[in-house]
């Protein structure tokens, strides 16, 4: 086997370590913050078997236990493991692991949310954003009517662009839930606003095979290894699409 197949890219061995995610990492080895074997490491550098890779001082050792949480978020934590931000989810779940949420969900809005320490699946998991299903429970301020449902099934124009078709389904006088492929800012309260509807409450429920369950807000609880795999085959699927 040569060095090729046994050495890792520098970025891809911060992300194997659950450090940071592979972009997080170009960053760091840019601003200098990583060693190899006692070097400023670059751009492009490879990591061979028995070399030292430390950020900041620290040791890292390109191998580690990767973790996925699914959180059940409440309303007011804001989706980033960002320290100044006083109501991160990350400190708000005080894991001792280093994680980060994949993808956003809005402040005011509650459910499921997915962090990992796997800095490669926040990659795959962006990457494939454009094609997999997210689903939402909404409550809003008017009757759900035949016409409304209609229209935010065919697009509704937003942004400067118009959604794409989705699918919705009445489930009380003032009640819908509703299945996106799309993942653009503040959705579905744009899409109601632009059709005369204020959103009261919104829950995420779904993400591609992973469901909220009986999950109440502010708990949490690891995947189960039939979830993680179903995850990685649908994630590999749209990869060889």
């Amino acid at each position: 086997m040569d060095q090729q197949q046994t050495s890792k890219r520098l970025n891809k061995y911060l992300a194997d370590s659950g450090y940071c995610s592979r972009r997080e990492a170009d960053r760091l080895i840019e601003e200098g913050r990583v060693q190899v074997d006692g070097r400023r490491g670059v751009l492009g550098d490879r990591v061979q078997p028995g070399m030292s890779v430390t950020v900041d001082g620290r040791p890292l050792s390109g191998e580690s236990e990767k973790l996925y949480i699914l959180l059940n978020k409440p309303r007011g934590i804001v989706c980033t493991a960002d320290p100044r931000e006083p109501m991160n989810v990350v400190d708000y779940i005080g894991h001792p692991a280093r994680i980060f949420p994949v993808g956003r969900l809005d402040k005011d809005s509650e459910g499921l949310l997915l962090l990992t320490s796997d800095g490669e699946i926040v990659n795959r998991i962006l990457r494939a954003a454009g094609g997999h299903e997210k689903e939402y429970e909404v409550t809003i301020d008017r009757p759900v009517t035949p016409e409304f449902v209609q229209r935010m099934m065919a697009g509704v124009p937003i942004l400067d662009t118009v959604t794409l078709p989705c699918k919705v389904r009445r489930t009380g006088e003032h009640s819908f839930n509703i299945v996106l492929v799309q993942g653009l800012n503040r959705q579905i309260r744009r899409m109601c606003e632009a059709l005369g509807a204020n959103v009261t409450h919104l829950r995420r429920i779904r993400v591609m095979n992973l469901r909220l369950g009986k999950l109440q807000p502010g708990q949490w609880r690891e995947l189960t290894p039939q979830e993680r795999e179903a995850l990685f085959a649908q994630l590999d699927s749209r990869e060889q699409h």
